[in-house]
């Protein structure tokens, strides 16, 4: 069968000189360790019934007075740790706060309003803390107008409006009541959400003085918080690609056991690491197999990412911003996402539209959204890999009650996608199944403009793909062409499932693994073909490449023998450009293998004719087209759509055709039976070891082919 196919870590000692500029950071910190010591404090000497009580101890329990003895005698710290979530926040704020000139003292003076992003939900209440414990003055109450009363607002009060992006209250419609009331008393009023403009009022937007967004963590602020929690400060750095990996919620797992500045970043660094796939096991896109066009742009993005981390490349520059993936399942879509993050050596933060739509509420799939963009933004320069993408619909195709639900989803993944200067470093590639549901908007110029789709693998690549699973130690000499054109027209997927399974079995058995072992997974049960086919087959491929090289019909990639048959692989563009004779060379070549059994073993069979994809099938759909619609046949310059009629209506289009076919026999006959050395050839060869590479087809055919005649090559006429 014919098939024509589209063409280490750094270690710094830090200076403590550094952090002496964050003195509003230090005064947060100091807020936070003062307000702890008296919690603690209240915690150890009240009751439940809020007086003070003596500890009670049971006369009986002999290791309880133990222990309270312990404590007796141990000395008490001067150092009062700060929760590490509540300090990072802290030295974040502040640090927001320090870049609005005069800023802080309004905050204590006079009554501005303030527009506070967080990006992501999980920092909103901590915020709220620092916020209401040191943005303000000591003798200020504070009141949330979220959730209070704003009647009972007055000059003695500052307020607060928080809202963490959830529910449906998270809107600019809701809550500008109070914010007209606060304005009117005018005290300072602080907003915070993850995305102010569309979470909170509409009015404390419009009067805001000052929209700031937190700072992000660096090897000073870092250093702050380490102090803060443990009452010094590490003489060492964090390895930067994870230190913009950290996630607030780290801190706490990572401090609470370490004893020493030191300590801490070294436990930071192992909780990080742990979730940095792209420094973990797995191979890098180099090492694959099987990604065709999709691996040289991502080689290409891989080495562009590392110009940019270390500033050669400006992100004005960058051309790999975007990409979709299409492709059958099982390809390893997600796979060259993983591998593209190692070769880049970047995180991979990964997502997909299952996850978004996990929520409850359309407004927490929204924030899910914006959640995972605002991290990807935090750990540029990364690659975001987002899967399912189908998943989110197309405008055009949504109907009924969901429209306005799913319309609101589209759009503001539209609007993040689109805003690629604001998220300098993100490198955005998504994943699907069915490229055709995408949202045509998605794929419009400064969005996923480029799409890339990924077929199953060639013979070749799946070779590569069992080295690969099977490791270097496990049949190191045995050649994987076998198993290769075993799997052929399966997936890296299905590689690695068969490789796990006949593994299993080795090792249940107690011995090494076999190639038979894992022919057996690949096949389940299918037999190879019995010679006499197999001969009959790899004549009739050897058929298509003789007469597709002597007629110079594209470019044959491989002749292949699986267990379903065989396979001539051909490249060939079929364009505007075609002419005549390469469509007529196109018929002789499809027609070819039929006519090669013919000329070696006496008939044809029907393999040439069995289905809609055979080779006959599409030469007769080329003699077709020649008549109705390239108007190269009898019927002149004229385009009769095919679809809407029947072939045997249009006085002699039918036998048309078959002139056209039988021609095409004739024709590639002549070449084969000049060529009959050639075409034995290389059917014994690719009899015996079931693949014929092209540099095999090209150095058999250079050393037996002997000169075409012309007449066998030409066989173009009109047909009339």
């Amino acid at each position: 069968m014919l098939v024509l196919s589209p063409a280490a870590k750094t270690l710094v000692a830090h200076s403590p000189e550094s952090a002496s500029s964050d003195q509003l950071a230090r005064a947060f910190l100091q807020h936070l360790a003062q307000d702890e010591r008296k919690r603690l404090k209240a915690s150890h000497r009240s009751s439940s019934y809020g007086f003070e009580v003596e500890p009670i101890l049971d006369d009986e329990d002999a290791v309880e007075r133990i222990v309270a003895q312990e404590e007796a005698n141990r000395p008490e710290s001067a150092h009062v740790p700060v929760p590490a979530d509540l300090a990072a926040v802290a030295v974040m704020l502040a640090r927001a706060i320090e870049a609005e000139p005069g800023l802080v003292r309004r905050l204590r003076r006079e009554a501005p309003v303030v527009a506070l992003a967080t990006h992501v939900t999980d920092l909103v209440e901590p915020v709220r803390i620092v916020a209401e414990k040191c943005l303000f003055g000591p003798d200020t109450k504070v009141v949330d107008l979220a959730i209070g009363r704003a009647r009972e607002l007055s000059s003695r009060n500052a307020a607060l409006f928080v809202c963490d992006g959830v529910g449906r209250e998270a809107r600019p419609e809701r809550g500008n009541e109070v914010i007209g009331t606060a304005l009117h008393v005018r005290i300072p009023i602080v907003g915070i959400a993850p995305d102010p403009k569309r979470q909170l009022p509409r009015d404390l937007m419009r009067s805001a003085e000052h929209q700031i967004a937190l700072a992000s963590l660096d090897q000073t602020g870092l250093a702050l918080v380490v102090e803060a929690v443990v009452g010094g400060l590490p003489t060492r750095r964090i390895d930067t690609n994870l230190l913009r990996m950290i996630d607030i919620a780290d801190l706490p797992v990572a401090f609470r056991r370490t004893g020493t500045p030191d300590a801490c970043i070294e436990a930071l660094e192992r909780i990080v690491s742990a979730k940095a796939e792209y420094l973990g096991f797995g191979p890098a896109l180099e090492e694959l197999d099987g990604y065709g066009e999709a691996k040289s742009w991502g080689l290409a993005a891989a080495a562009d990412l590392q110009a940019y981390r270390i500033g050669r490349l400006s992100w004005a520059e960058f051309d790999h911003r975007g990409l979709l993936l299409s492709g059958p399942p099982g390809v390893g879509k997600t796979s060259f996402a993983r591998a593209l993050a190692k070769s880049a050596r970047v995180p991979l933060v990964a997502t997909s539209v299952a996850e978004w739509n996990a929520a409850d509420y359309l407004s927490g799939t929204l924030q899910a959204i914006r959640k995972v963009f605002a991290q990807a933004k935090a750990q540029a320069p990364c690659i975001l890999f987002i899967d399912e993408l189908d998943g989110i619909s197309d405008r055009g195709q949504i109907r009924g009650e969901y429209v306005q639900y799913w319309t609101q989803i589209v759009n503001l993944f539209l609007e993040l996608l689109a805003g690629v200067d604001e998220r300098p470093g993100v490198v955005v590639v998504a994943a699907t199944n069915y490229p055709e549901k995408i949202d045509p908007a998605v794929k419009r110029a400064g969005r996923l403009d480029r799409e890339i789709a990924i077929v199953k693998p060639d013979t070749a690549a799946l070779a590569q793909i069992f080295r690969h699973h099977l490791g270097r130690e496990i049949l190191p000499d045995a050649p994987m062409l076998p198993l290769a054109l075993a799997a052929r027209g399966m997936t890296g997927a299905d590689v690695e499932a068969f490789v796990r399974r006949a593994k299993g079995t080795a090792r249940r058995n107690g011995r090494a693994v076999t190639v038979e072992e894992v022919l057996a997974e690949i096949r389940q049960g299918r037999h190879p073909l019995p010679p006499t086919i197999r001969h009959r087959v790899a004549i009739h491929e050897a058929g298509h490449a003789v007469v597709s090289h002597a007629l110079g019909f594209g470019t044959l990639v491989d002749l292949s023998l699986h267990d379903n048959g065989g396979q001539a692989c051909l490249d060939f563009a079929a364009d505007g450009a075609a002419t005549l004779y390469e469509l007529e060379a196109a018929i002789a070549s499809l027609l070819a293998g039929r006519i090669a059994e013919e000329v070696e073993l006496g008939a044809g069979s029907i393999g040439a004719g069995f289905g809609a994809g055979s080779d006959l099938a599409l030469a007769t759909a080329i003699a077709r087209d020649i008549e109705l619609t390239y108007g190269l046949g009898h019927l002149g310059n004229v385009v009769v759509e095919a679809a809407s009629t029947d072939m045997v209506l249009i006085g002699g289009l039918l036998p048309a055709i078959a002139e056209r076919l039988r021609r095409a026999s004739d024709r590639a006959r002549n070449i084969l039976t000049e060529q009959r050395a050639s075409l034995q050839a290389i059917a014994r060869a690719l009899e015996e070891t079931g693949y014929l590479s092209h540099e095999d087809i090209d150095r058999m055919l250079s050393s037996t082919v002997t000169q075409v005649s012309a007449k066998a090559v030409a066989g173009v006429e009109e047909v009339r």
